[in-house]
Protein backbone atom coordinates (compact mmCIF):
# COMPACT_ATOMS: atom_id res chain seq x y z
CA UNK A 1 0.00 0.00 0.00
CA UNK A 2 2.81 2.66 0.99
CA UNK A 3 5.64 1.33 -1.57
CA UNK A 4 5.95 1.79 -4.96
CA UNK A 5 4.65 -1.77 -6.75
CA UNK A 6 5.94 -3.68 -9.87
CA UNK A 7 3.23 -2.46 -12.14
CA UNK A 8 3.99 1.07 -11.24
CA UNK A 9 7.65 0.42 -12.14
CA UNK A 10 6.55 -0.80 -15.59
CA UNK A 11 4.38 2.38 -16.21
CA UNK A 12 6.91 4.84 -15.59
CA UNK A 13 9.31 2.05 -17.58
CA UNK A 14 6.85 2.87 -20.39
CA UNK A 15 6.68 6.17 -20.43
CA UNK A 16 10.12 7.10 -20.08
CA UNK A 17 10.83 5.09 -23.13
CA UNK A 18 8.16 6.76 -24.83
CA UNK A 19 10.15 9.97 -24.05
CA UNK A 20 13.22 9.15 -24.94
CA UNK A 21 13.12 6.37 -27.15
CA UNK A 22 15.53 3.44 -26.75
CA UNK A 23 18.12 4.79 -28.94
CA UNK A 24 18.69 7.50 -26.88
CA UNK A 25 18.40 5.48 -23.48
CA UNK A 26 20.86 3.31 -24.94
CA UNK A 27 23.27 6.22 -25.35
CA UNK A 28 22.36 6.94 -21.83
CA UNK A 29 23.20 3.81 -20.43
CA UNK A 30 26.26 3.61 -21.93
CA UNK A 31 27.46 6.97 -20.74
CA UNK A 32 26.42 6.15 -17.31
CA UNK A 33 28.34 2.96 -17.53
CA UNK A 34 31.62 4.46 -18.83
CA UNK A 35 31.25 6.94 -16.15
CA UNK A 36 31.20 4.47 -13.23
CA UNK A 37 33.97 2.46 -14.50
CA UNK A 38 36.13 5.84 -15.25
CA UNK A 39 35.22 6.68 -11.52
CA UNK A 40 36.23 2.99 -9.98
CA UNK A 41 39.53 3.30 -12.00
CA UNK A 42 40.05 6.43 -10.21
CA UNK A 43 39.33 5.47 -6.53
CA UNK A 44 41.78 2.48 -7.24
CA UNK A 45 44.78 5.05 -8.97
CA UNK A 46 44.16 7.03 -6.38
CA UNK A 47 44.41 4.25 -3.32
CA UNK A 48 47.78 2.90 -5.22
CA UNK A 49 48.80 6.36 -5.41
CA UNK A 50 48.21 6.80 -1.56
CA UNK A 51 50.22 4.05 -0.86
CA UNK A 52 53.60 5.10 -3.02
CA UNK A 53 53.60 8.45 -1.40
CA UNK A 54 53.57 6.61 2.76
CA UNK A 55 56.57 4.27 1.13
CA UNK A 56 58.63 7.53 -0.11
CA UNK A 57 57.61 9.25 3.55
CA UNK A 58 59.06 5.79 5.40
CA UNK A 59 62.36 6.02 3.12
CA UNK A 60 64.86 7.32 5.51
CA UNK A 61 68.18 8.62 3.55
CA UNK A 62 71.27 9.94 5.40
CA UNK A 63 71.60 13.02 6.37
CA UNK A 64 75.36 15.20 5.54
CA UNK A 65 76.15 18.51 7.75
CA UNK A 66 78.48 20.76 6.13
CA UNK A 67 79.39 24.16 6.01
CA UNK A 68 80.63 25.96 2.95
CA UNK A 69 83.16 28.61 3.14
CA UNK A 70 85.15 30.79 0.73
CA UNK A 71 88.54 32.19 0.96
CA UNK A 72 89.28 34.87 -0.52
CA UNK A 73 92.83 34.90 -2.58
CA UNK A 74 95.17 37.63 -3.46
CA UNK A 75 95.12 38.37 -7.15
CA UNK A 76 98.31 39.74 -8.61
Amino acid sequence: MGGIGIWQLVIVLLIVIVIFGTKKLRNMGGDLGSAVKNFKKSVKDGSADAADAEKVENKTGRVIDGEVTVEKEDKV
